[in-house]
């Protein structure tokens, strides 16, 4: 029963992220991928609806939403899972309420799991979502212009296992970012609690911890994110180094900075979106939880 709950509210959870930051996905993408193309983030947005329309923000929102609902599932049920294993590495009783650093180490092995399913699912996206840049830079002729388009053009030139173009970097990224992600919404529940019982706290609260999780989980990842993208998007094209060898040139070549093409629209989306993830995931758990005690 725990885990349909925690389920059913990381999807709701999982949804209110990606209709709410999904354009400042699309321009990070496009912004770490083609990091010449764009002058900021504005130029991005400009240039953007200039040549594909408004539409263009949301290329690649399907697998953006299968992605979150799929990663948003597994993480919160694996983060009770891991919470328990947390107690008894530490030796407490099963009910016994972890510390913010306990929690945040749960995340992190949490979203491990998280990974497997994350993974396919986020190579689709920003293939969809870079496309048209891969176009113009003449890497590609012609473009996959729909989800399956993309899926099928994975299999034909790869197989399944291409879908697992980048999980290296994606694991990089994730066990570590999601031990700051917890930690920090932890963290901060704690102060605006202030000695009160964290399930007292407002909507607002919420969304702040929400929104500062998130942005502690970009700042501490984002370069590994960045290689990520290059990797998954430019692997269209033809063989890709691995994660150390795409991290090697674009330093060589381009300079540490290009590593954080597009944090500017990241830590907006990070702190919208992950404030609505929380919003949405503990309201519904509490919706759920009171219907589940007047049974």
């Amino acid at each position: 029963l725990s885990a349909t709950l925690l389920t059913s509210t990381a999807c709701l959870g999982g949804t209110a992220c990606v209709v709410t930051g999904q354009p400042f996905d699309t321009a990070k993408v496009k912004m770490q991928t083609f990091p010449n193309m764009y002058k900021g983030l504005v130029d991005c947005f400009i240039k953007t609806y200039k040549q594909v329309g408004f539409r263009g923000f949301y290329k690649g929102t399907t697998p953006a939403l299968v992605a979150n609902i799929a990663e948003n599932s597994v993480l919160f049920m694996c983060y009770g899972f891991c919470q328990q294993i947390v107690r008894r590495i530490v030796g407490v009783d099963r009910k016994t309420k972890l510390s913010d650093l306990q929690n945040a180490a749960a995340g992190s092995f949490a979203s491990a799991f998280a990974t497997l399913v994350l993974c396919p699912t986020e190579l689709v996206k920003c293939r969809l979502q870079a496309m048209h840049e891969m176009q113009l830079s003449g890497k590609i002729i012609q473009g996959h212009n729909t989800v399956w388009s993309v899926v099928k053009g994975v299999i034909q030139k790869d197989g399944p296992l291409g879908f697992y173009r980048g999980l290296s970097s994606t694991l990089l990224r994730e066990v570590p970012g999601y031990f700051f992600f917890f930690g920090g919404y932890e963290l901060s529940r704690t102060f605006f609690a202030s000695g009160r019982s964290k399930d007292e706290l407002g909507p607002i609260p919420l969304l702040l911890s929400g929104g500062f999780g998130g942005s502690c989980l970009w700042i501490a990842v984002y370069p590994v994110d960045c290689v990520k993208s290059r990797i998954q998007v430019l692997s269209m094209a033809g063989k890709q180094a691995g994660f150390m060898g795409t991290f090697v040139t674009v330093v060589r070549t381009e300079g540490v900075l290009a590593l954080y093409s597009g944090l500017t629209p990241t830590m907006i989306r990070a702190f919208v979106a992950n404030g609505a993830l929380f919003l949405a995931y503990e309201y519904s758990r509490k919706l759920m939880m009171k219907q589940i005690d007047s049974y």
